[in-house]
């Protein structure tokens, strides 16, 4: 007080109007949080009733992330690795190589083997196609020649023996040697003329036979080793993920022996321990809802797969199978496996509850909220907004069982409620159609009918 008063005139006057100024903010900020913060537009949204049905009563169990497929791929072979192009976390498709093993001897094998495989090939094609006319023609020329070198030597031989009887003109040596020269064209003529039906004929069926066999023998030893190769190469059977890495380039790896982990996460599954006085309400193909705590957002729609007919005896608890589409960021997977969740499942006979769209749920909080809409009902109409907090329940195709200070026909915001605080002014731009029973188990069975 002795300061102020100390203070200047025109301090004082300053520090009352800063004052002034400050009240009149305060009283005008509290104003619009009274009402609504008028003057601001009242934002579009589309609303569906709260129903009431009747719909099989759940309880919450506890589950954990799995991937769909999870493979230790090995090696086929031994073999030192010289590539081993993949870290932990990437993404892979199917055929992609994991690791390539030295392959350099067995691709010098194969080259060998192909050359050999063409040259037999070209034996075969050749026999196959037969004597060519231009061979044909050759040897009836030989055979014509030959024919007629021994028509001369036949002449030459009764001239002989004519004058070795006659006058002998001749001596008995020269006239066996006429007689020698005949029979010598004429088993030549012969030669030739079996020559030319040989070529006429073609090649031996079973030559083509032994041709082709040899031929196959050779194909398979080429098959053989581009099986070699081809297992030298060690690529993933199915997309996923690189979850472990058992080897690095370098290093000798034996047949069998671990190289990479791959595991599937397009699709997971939550596998869920249901105790067993609950197990007889679990049926296949049931749409149920899955929260993963870890990531904000409504629940995730799930199909109830396989119930696994063996229990933990200790527990006396059955594996449940929810599989679950995953949604693949540039980040990667958003569902992980190993990842905490909830599984709502059926548990009891059905009872009467309320329900609302999924999408009337406002999640990121303590807990899942929804916005209902205070004075008005009609398209175009407008109404003011507050939130009602929920707990969540049993699903129903595009519905979802909710506990709450809510009443059967109440309005929720469905869509435009990720912005609205409130309070907030609204105005209702449609109203979206509840679906009967008959169709909500519809949608819930074509659902459950999706790969």
């Amino acid at each position: 007080m002795l300061s102020f008063i100390s203070t200047p005139l025109i301090h004082r006057k300053r520090l009352a109007a800063l004052c002034a100024s400050f009240a009149v903010l305060s009283a005008a900020v509290a104003t619009a949080s009274a009402q609504g913060q008028p003057g601001q537009p009242a934002k579009l949204v589309a609303v569906a009733p709260v129903v009431q049905r009747e719909v099989a009563s759940g309880q919450t169990f506890v589950g954990t992330v799995m991937p769909l497929r999870r493979a230790i791929v090995g090696s086929a072979v031994d073999g030192r690795v010289i590539e081993f192009p993949l870290n932990e976390g990437d993404r892979i498709d199917a055929g992609q190589t994991l690791a390539q093993l030295l392959t350099e001897t067995i691709q010098l094998e194969l080259e060998a083997a192909q050359a050999d495989l063409e040259l037999r090939k070209q034996q075969l094609a050749e026999l196959e196609n037969g004597t060519r006319p231009e061979e044909i023609e050759q040897a009836k020329a030989r055979m014509t020649a030959a024919h007629a070198r021994g028509q001369y030597a036949r002449a030459r031989r009764v001239r002989a023996e004519s004058l070795y009887n006659q006058r002998q003109a001749m001596s008995e040596e020269e006239r066996d040697e006429m007689i020698a020269l005949a029979v010598e064209a004429e088993q030549a003529y012969l030669d030739a003329k079996a020559a030319y039906q040989l070529a006429v004929q073609g090649p031996r069926k079973e030559q083509i036979a032994q041709a082709r066999a040899q031929v196959a023998v050779q194909q398979a030893t080429v098959n053989q080793l581009k099986d070699q190769l081809t297992k030298h190469t060690i690529v993933a059977r199915f997309p996923g993920y690189v979850t472990a890495e058992h080897t690095e380039v370098g290093q000798w790896v034996k047949q069998g022996d671990p190289v990479a982990e791959v595991a599937a996460l397009d699709e997971v599954e939550v596998y869920a321990q249901v105790v067993e006085q609950y197990v007889p309400y679990v049926r296949n193909g049931a749409a149920v809802s899955v929260q993963i705590p870890s990531i904000p957002g409504p629940p995730l729609a799930g199909v109830v797969t396989a119930i696994v007919p063996q229990a933990d005896v200790q527990a006396r608890t059955f594996p449940v199978k929810v599989r679950v589409k995953n949604e693949i960021t540039e980040h990667g997977p958003l569902l992980k496996a190993g990842m905490y969740a909830r599984v709502m499942l059926p548990t009891g006979a059905r009872q009467t509850a309320m329900l609302v769209f999924k999408d009337a749920l406002v999640l990121g909080g303590p807990q899942p909220v929804v916005f209902v809409v205070d004075g008005s009902s009609a398209a175009g109409g407008q109404g003011k907004v507050r939130s009602v907090p929920v707990q969540i329940g049993v699903a129903e195709g595009s519905m979802i069982q909710v506990s709450g200070t809510l009443q059967p026909g109440q309005l929720i915001v469905v869509q435009g409620n990720e912005r609205l605080r409130p309070g907030d002014d609204v105005q209702i731009q449609r109203t979206i159609e509840v679906p009967d029973t008959a169709t909500a188990e519809r949608r819930a069975s074509n659902e459950a009918k999706l790969p």
